[in-house]
């Protein structure tokens, strides 16, 4: 039986392209059943190109980006792990604020720092991003709240990110 995971993404370079192929498809294959929720913006991206298509073949739960409405099913069920990649700078700032102003941010917001959560937020910065004066503070702010933190190299394979997964 495959383990939940809740799976969130945000808009950043290489999303269209390779979201499906090198995330989403790779925790199916390694036993995780991904509750996929999608900022706005990644949303557009991957309906834009057709990627949302191939990210809806490979679950079983529908894929999400805005909130329900009231009286509405929830449409995924409460996974102990969850997954953020890629999260752009935008999101992960946002994240760390406790700004939730997306259905995706919400998800997380209502899972960071639990004890019985495992978050990992695997995210892609340029390197000027690294030098802003809240930069460190909102990674640190992260990690303070139990978060696993791991910086993407675009020159890799994604399913690196898969691999930090519990097993």
């Amino acid at each position: 039986m495959a383990r939940d995971l809740g799976l969130v993404a945000s808009a950043c370079g290489g999303l269209d392209t390779r979201f499906a192929a090198e995330i989403v498809a790779p925790a199916v294959e390694r036993g995780w059943r991904p509750a996929i929720t999608l900022t706005p913006t990644a949303a557009r991206w991957l309906e834009h190109t057709g990627g949302l298509g191939e990210v809806d073949a490979l679950v079983d739960l529908p894929v999400r980006s805005t909130s329900r409405l009231p009286g509405d099913p929830r449409p995924h069920p409460d996974p102990d792990v969850f997954l953020f990649a890629p999260a752009s700078a935008n999101s992960l700032a946002k994240l760390a604020l406790g700004i939730a102003d997306n259905q995706a941010l919400t998800v997380l917001g209502d899972v960071l720092g639990s004890p019985s959560v495992h978050v990992v937020v695997a995210y892609q910065v340029v390197d000027a991003r690294r030098h802003h004066p809240a930069w460190q503070r909102h990674l640190d702010t992260l990690a303070e709240g139990g978060v696993a933190l791991h910086r993407i190299d675009t020159r890799k394979p994604l399913t690196e990110v898969v691999d930090l997964l519990p097993s």
